[in-house]
């Protein structure tokens, strides 16, 4: 029965730190090879962890540090601060169906590190679910070897 929901949260978690592109000032990471780990957990026993070594272009910075986007949902952060290697984002995601889950997230960041928690709270079929989604990442390359995934 959670299983819907679990996947609805994991399609929000992945949007948590999408927003508008950041703008050029606010310098994060560095592109290049980089270690990922991402874990979403749900509902206190559902979870799932996922780990890949991706290629991050300087074009794809922004939209690797603000989270995956797609054409299934949108996330607006009225706070939304990358400063000082401190992360604060506030805010929501919906999807085209009107679901909404609120984010907040907190985190970190340097030329090679980056860690980001999100915080999910959101209702299926009128139960309130709560989740958490956290990204940690480590540069381990300033190239990417030939075929590495792309970010």
């Amino acid at each position: 029965m959670l299983r819907p929901a679990l996947i609805a949260l994991v399609a929000l978690a992945g949007a948590a730190a999408s927003s508008q592109a950041m703008g050029a000032e606010e310098r994060t990471i560095e592109p290049g090879y980089w270690d990922v780990t991402n874990r979403v957990s749900a509902a206190v026993v559902l979870g799932q962890t996922k780990k890949e070594k991706r290629c991050i272009t300087p074009a794809e910075v922004s939209k690797f540090v603000e989270g995956p986007s797609n054409r299934h949902y949108k996330c607006t952060y009225p706070t939304r601060i990358f400063r000082d290697g401190k992360i604060t984002l506030k805010g929501q995601c919906s999807t085209k169906n009107g679901h909404t889950a609120y984010v907040q997230a907190t985190g970190t960041y340097s030329p090679s590190t980056f860690y980001m928690a999100a915080d999910i709270n959101t209702t299926y079929a009128g139960l309130p679910i709560r989740g958490r989604a956290i990204t940690d990442a480590k540069r381990i390359g300033d190239t990417c070897p030939a075929g590495a995934a792309a970010s």
